[in-house]
């Protein structure tokens, strides 16, 4: 029995995103590759495919999108591996895509360095509410929620400068003018600096 193929009959060049080549099979829309999906599928007008050739062609298309979706959002700044896992959880969920897509993606960002939760901790530690202040306790406890290991944690925070008495300074000279002794000492507190450190600092500071 002779299988039924289908012509791909044109290629032309994405108007939203030039690195994407739409494909059309027997004069219809059928999807879209990246440039790198048409050479390695060898995409070219005149090729016959069959049904199960133009399913997985969309499957990669579905799966080609995502991941520069996904690359172009860990971009914007670090991620950690679970904020990008939940990240495409989302999307994947939103779309009705393959669940396998998500951790093939994740390896993919991995192995090309987009991704690497030292790297995010170091910058993440760096950078969070410096000229603000934040205690250690709470930089721990964010980074744990972000799926950090402790062990990455500890070490980062044990290389860093950033210490509580330093942050508690900070914070004291924003909010002095804004609160009395009793009231910094215990915004202090729910922001994860010890007692004894933040009433020693904030008494010591004065009220001018």
């Amino acid at each position: 029995m002779e299988i039924y193929k289908q012509k791909i009959t044109d290629l032309k060049q994405g108007v939203k995103n030039p690195n994407r080549v739409n494909v059309f099979v027997d004069g219809k829309f059928a999807f879209s590759l990246d440039v790198t999906q048409v050479v390695d599928f060898k995409i070219k007008v005149g090729k016959l495919i069959t049904p199960e050739e133009l399913l997985e062609y969309q499957k990669a298309s579905e799966f080609g999108k995502l991941y520069q979706r996904a690359l172009e959002w860990v971009l914007v700044r670090p991620r950690s591996e679970k904020e990008a896992y939940d990240y495409l959880y989302k999307k994947v969920y939103e779309k009705k895509l393959d669940k396998n897509y998500i951790n093939n993606i994740l390896e993919k960002l991995k192995d090309r360095k987009y991704l690497d939760d030292f790297k995010f901790a170091e910058w993440y530690v760096e950078n969070r509410f410096v000229k603000k202040g934040v205690s250690v306790r709470r930089l721990k406890m964010e980074l744990m929620k972000k799926g950090i290991e402790k062990s990455i944690i500890e070490e980062i925070l044990s290389a860093s400068d950033r210490n509580d008495k330093d942050e508690i300074l900070k914070i004291i000279a924003k909010k002095r003018a804004k609160y009395d002794d009793e009231k910094l000492i215990a915004y202090l507190c729910r922001q994860g600096f010890s007692f004894e450190l933040a009433s020693e600092l904030v008494r010591s500071s004065g009220t001018d």
